[in-house]
C-alpha cells in the first residue's frame, strides 16, 4: 500500500511506502521520527553543484566589483526529461530584501546568470531551482497536437496548472493572477481544442506563468558570501616614488611639500594612486648605508623599513618629511588632482622603536638577552626585528596593529600596500581586515607576497583586495599565456585580483636590464593592458635599470640614499605611459582583468591577444614583441569568428595608437615588429554594422 502527501510549494505528491493516507489529510504526518528529513530530501529534488563563487565549501567569500556585473555559474539539473528553472537571489547581508534574476542553461547542464550588486558592502548569494511544470506541459502538449494525438486530457492538466497559480495561498502578483484569471475565461469560450491550445500556449500565458506557477521541488542552495569592492580595487595604476627624493637634490631631504609639487607629473602620466613606502621615523641603530652596505656614512638616511625612533614608531611622521598638518595638505591636494594616497603598512621595527621597550613581550629574545634581529638565513637585517604574533603577544599586539591601520584611515588613506604578508599569521590578516572592512568597506590592501603560489591565494582570499604576482618574471609568449589563463580562467579569478607591477625598489628585473628601451615599453604595454590593476616604480619611465651586478636590485637603490631624478633624459617612454592610461580610462574592454583571449601567430616572440567587452561594443587585438632586440616578421589571424563573421570577411579597424582607420580582408594578415620603433600594435575592431565613433 502507498500513501502520499503533498506540500504547498510541491504539489506533486511523494510516495511513502506502508500507509493509506489522501494528500493533503491531517494523518499524513506518521509518526516515524524520520519522515521530517524524508519530506525535506524529496522537495529537494534538482541537483545544484559546482559553483563558481563558492571558495572552499563557502569558507570564504568571493569577490565582485560594485556597480560591475557579477557572472554566477553552477551545474544544475534534475531526473528525469521535465524542464526546470533557476535563478541568484540575493541581498545585501543583514538586509531582508532580497533580488532574483534568472539563470539560463547552457553546454552540459551549465546554468549562467548576471547579477550587478550595487554597493561596496557583502552581499548574501543562493541559487534557487525548480521543475517548471507548465513550461515541461506547454512544450509537450504542442509535440503531441502536431503528431494528431488527441490532447483532451492535457489541456484539463495546463487549466489544472493554471488554477493552481490562482489559488489564493500561491504567491503571485496580482497583474499575473488577473492576466490568468481572462486567459481561464476566454479559454471557456473556445471551442476548438487549437483555440484552446493557441491561447494556454501564448507565449506571454507561458511567460506569466514562469512567474506565477507554484515553485514545485524548490532546492536552494546554501548561502554564499560576496564582497563587493569598490572599483577601485578592481582597476588601477599606480605610481610608487620615495617622498624623501623629491627635492630635486641629493642634498636635501625631500618633504611632502616637495610631494605636492610632483603631483602634477604624476597625474600627467595617467596614474590614479600614488603609493609611498613607510614614513615613519626611521632607527639609527645597525642603519644601513648605501647600497645595503652595514657601515653607514654620518648623513645616510637609512631604509625607511627601518621604521621607529624616538620621534614615534609606526602612528609617526618621520620629521623630516613634516607633519600631520603637511600630509593633511598632500592627501587633500592628491586628491584634487584625482590622486589617492597610497601607504606602506610594514609590520617591522628598528631596534629603537618605542615598543620594544614598550612591550618586549611582543619580539623574540635570544638566551644572553639580546633582541633576536630579522633573517632569511643566511639572510640577517641587522636594523630590523621582528613581532611576533602569539604568546604575550596575542590579543594586545593584534589590536594595537589594527588601530594603527585605523589611525591611518582618520589621516585620509583608504589604500594600503603591505608588505611581506606571508611571514605573518594568516588568522591575523583574516580578524584584523575583517574589523577594518566592518567600519570602512572601502579600503583597500595590496597583498605584497612574492611567494609560493597557494599562500598568495589564501592570503586573498582572507580578506586582501590586490596581489603582487608573478608577472614580473613571465617574460616570454608561454609563461604569460599560461599563468594569464590561470589567473582568469581558473577558481582563483574568483577571489584573487592581481596587480601587474612591473618593476619595484626591491626588484630590478633581469628582462629589463638586458632589455634597453624596447624592453621597458614592451613590458608597461602588457602590465597596462593585461592588468586591471598595474603598477610603476619611478625610474621606470626613464628606463632606469643599472644593478647591483648579478642581482635582481638596483644599483644606488634609493631604499638607502636620497636620489634625484631627471625624468626628461633621453630615451624617456613617458609618452607611452600616457598613451596606456588613456586608453585604460578610454576603452571599457580594459577595465576588466579576466576577458583576455591569446590568438596563434608564426613568431613564438610575439605575443597576440584581445580584450573585449561581453557585446563586442569594444574590441581590441594586441600584438606585443617580446624579443627587445629583433625585429618580428610574423602572420597572424584577424579574429574573425569572434564576430560571427567567415573567414573571407571584411572588418573595419582602426589603429588606437595614431587613430587613422582602415579594412581588413579576410582572416590571414601579416605584420612586422621593430622594437627600437614600437614593440606594440593596438587595433580597435568594429563589429558588422557599426563604425567609430
Amino acid at each position: 500500500m502507498t500513501n502520499t502527501v503533498q506540500s504547498a510549494t510541491n504539489p506533486e505528491p511523494v510516495a511513502i511506502a506502508g500507509q493509506v493516507t489522501r494528500p493533503g489529510s491531517a494523518s499524513a504526518a506518521p509518526a516515524d521520527p524520520g519522515f521530517g528529513k524524508l519530506q525535506e530530501l524529496a522537495r529537494s529534488r534538482v541537483a545544484i553543484e559546482g559553483v563558481n563563487i563558492e571558495i572552499d565549501g563557502g569558507r570564504f567569500p568571493s569577490r565582485a566589483v560594485a556597480g560591475h556585473p557579477l557572472v554566477v555559474e553552477a551545474d544544475i539539473f534534475c531526473d528525469g526529461h521535465e524542464g526546470i528553472l533557476a535563478a541568484i537571489r540575493y541581498a545585501k547581508s543583514g538586509s531582508a530584501k532580497a533580488e532574483e534574476a534568472p539563470m539560463l542553461p547552457g553546454v552540459n547542464d551549465r546554468w549562467m546568470g548576471t547579477i550587478t550588486l550595487p554597493e561596496n558592502a557583502f552581499y548574501d548569494v543562493t541559487i534557487l531551482s525548480w521543475r517548471d511544470l507548465f513550461g515541461t506541459w506547454a512544450k509537450d502538449i504542442v509535440k503531441k497536437f502536431d503528431a494528431g494525438q488527441n490532447i483532451t486530457l492535457e489541456l484539463t492538466e495546463g487549466r489544472q496548472l493554471v488554477e493552481t497559480a490562482l489559488a489564493p495561498e500561491n504567491v503571485a502578483s496580482s497583474e499575473d493572477k488577473a492576466f490568468l484569471a481572462a486567459l481561464l475565461a476566454q479559454a471557456d469560450l473556445a471551442i476548438s481544442t487549437h483555440d484552446q491550445l493557441a491561447a494556454f500556449t501564448a507565449p506571454a500565458v507561458v511567460a506569466a506563468m514562469l512567474r506565477a506557477q507554484p515553485r514545485t521541488n524548490l532546492t536552494e542552495y546554501k548561502t554564499l558570501k560576496v564582497f563587493a569592492d569598490r572599483e577601485a580595487a578592481a582597476f588601477s595604476a599606480w605610481y610608487e616614488l620615495m617622498p624623501r627624493s623629491q627635492s630635486g637634490s641629493t642634498k636635501r631631504h625631500g618633504t611632502f611639500d616637495d610631494v605636492i609639487a610632483r603631483l602634477p607629473y604624476v597625474r600627467d602620466l595617467g596614474f590614479n594612486v600614488l603609493y609611498f613606502p613607510p614614513i615613519h621615523p626611521i632607527g639609527k641603530t645597525n642603519r644601513k648605508g648605501r647600497n645595503n652596505t652595514l657601515t653607514p656614512a654620518p648623513d645616510d638616511p637609512g631604509s625607511p623599513y627601518a621604521i621607529g625612533a624616538p620621534e614615534g614608531g609606526h602612528d609617526a611622521i618621520h620629521p623630516e618629511l613634516g607633519d600631520f598638518e603637511s600630509f593633511k595638505r598632500l592627501v587633500d591636494t592628491a586628491k584634487d588632482y584625482g590622486l589617492e594616497i597610497a601607504l606602506d603598512f610594514a609590520i617591522q621595527c628598528s631596534p629603537d622603536h618605542p615598543w620594544i621597550k614598550q612591550h618586549p613581550e611582543w619580539f623574540d629574545w635570544r638566551p644572553d638577552g639580546t633582541i633576536k634581529f630579522a633573517e632569511n638565513p643566511p639572510k640577517k637585517y641587522e636594523d630590523i626585528v621582528n613581532v611576533h604574533f602569539y604568546r604575550g603577544a596575542l590579543p594586545d599586539l593584534w589590536y594595537a596593529l589594527r588601530d594603527i591601520v585605523l589611525f591611518w584611515i582618520d589621516q585620509g588613506i583608504k589604500i594600503f600596500r603591505v608588505d611581506n604578508p606571508h611571514t605573518k599569521p594568516f588568522p591575523f590578516w583574516e580578524w584584523m581586515i575583517g574589523e577594518v572592512r566592518a567600519l570602512h568597506p572601502d579600503t583597500i590592501f595590496l597583498a605584497e607576497a612574492f611567494t609560493r603560489p597557494k599562500v598568495m591565494k589564501r592570503l586573498a582570499k582572507v580578506g586582501f583586495n590586490q596581489s603582487y604576482s608573478y608577472f614580473t618574471w613571465r617574460n616570454d609568449r608561454q609563461g604569460l599565456t599560461e599563468y594569464l589563463t590561470e589567473l582568469t580562467q581558473e577558481e582563483c579569478r574568483e577571489y584573487m585580483r592581481p596587480n601587474f607591477f612591473v618593476n619595484t625598489p626591491d626588484i630590478n628585473p633581469t628582462y629589463l636590464q638586458n632589455s634597453g628601451r624596447p624592453g621597458f615599453r614592451t613590458r608597461l604595454c602588457l602590465a597596462a593592458s593585461l592588468g586591471g590593476n598595474y603598477g610603476v616604480y619611478n625610474g621606470y619611465e626613464i628606463c632606469e635599470a643599472a644593478p647591483m651586478p648579478g642581482k635582481e636590485e638596483y644599483l644606488d637603490s634609493e631604499k638607502y640614499e636620497i636620489r634625484a631624478w631627471d625624468m626628461d633624459k633621453p630615451g624617456h617612454i613617458k609618452d607611452d605611459i600616457r598613451l596606456m592610461n588613456a586608453l585604460r580610462q578610454r576603452h571599457p574592454a580594459l577595465r576588466d582583468f579576466l576577458n583576455v583571449t591569446f590568438y596563434n601567430t608564426t613568431s613564438e616572440q610575439v605575443l597576440s591577444y584581445s580584450k573585449k567587452t561581453p557585446d563586442l561594443s569594444n574590441f581590441l587585438l594586441f600584438h606585443v614583441n617580446l624579443d627587445p632586440h629583433n625585429t618580428q616578421v610574423f602572420q597572424f589571424e584577424v579574429p574573425l569568428w569572434e564576430f560571427g563573421l567567415p573567414d573571407d570577411a571584411s572588418i573595419l579597424v582602426r589603429d588606437a595608437i595614431h587613430g587613422n582607420t582602415f579594412t581588413w580582408h579576410g582572416k590571414p594578415q601579416w605584420l612586422d615588429l621593430e622594437p627600437h620603433t614600437r614593440p606594440y600594435t593596438i587595433w580597435q575592431l568594429f563589429a558588422p554594422g557599426t563604425s567609430p565613433e
